[in-house]
């Protein structure tokens, strides 16, 4: 069999069968509570997400770790709580990563829904900026914000 003849054969028996259509659920993609990794149909709420990540930081070792955590942490559609952000300004104060620590802070100001609730995680994380001696990029570079 030449390879026309095989190509257009497997053309022809794609064409007849049909496309399943792409269902949605509409819970599903509209959680409010995270996804286990390790069970993709189980979910989490939002303080065991919490306590999840405060664990995490805490055994934070390394850059990589911390940014891997920090990515994770952030990748849901949530934002953390001001525990998790501690934790995880601790975490980056240890292995002694300064970028990141700034950087938090632009992550939380991006995730929340609007600067009200951005200046309550600022005022609430007041005493661990001051304690770490982390600024904010706004208070660096005024021009830019």
């Amino acid at each position: 069999m030449s390879f026309v003849r095989a190509f257009s054969k497997v053309n022809r028996v794609a064409l007849r069968t049909p496309a399943r259509p792409l269902v949605w659920s509409a819970q599903r993609a509209f959680s409010a509570s995270a996804v286990r990794c390790d069970d993709p149909h189980a979910e989490e709420s939002f303080e065991e997400f919490t306590a999840r990540y405060e664990k995490e930081f805490e055994k934070v070792n390394d850059v990589f770790e911390l940014q891997r955590n920090l990515n994770n942490c952030f990748a849901y559609d949530l934002v953390p709580s001001p525990s998790v952000i501690i934790a995880a300004l601790r975490a980056a104060r240890r292995v002694n990563d300064f970028p990141s620590a700034v950087r938090v802070f632009e992550g939380i100001k991006y995730k929340v829904e609007n600067k009200g609730q951005y200046e309550e995680y600022l005022q609430e994380l007041e005493p661990i900026r001051e304690e770490l001696g982390i600024p904010l990029k706004e208070t660096m570079y005024p021009e830019q914000s």
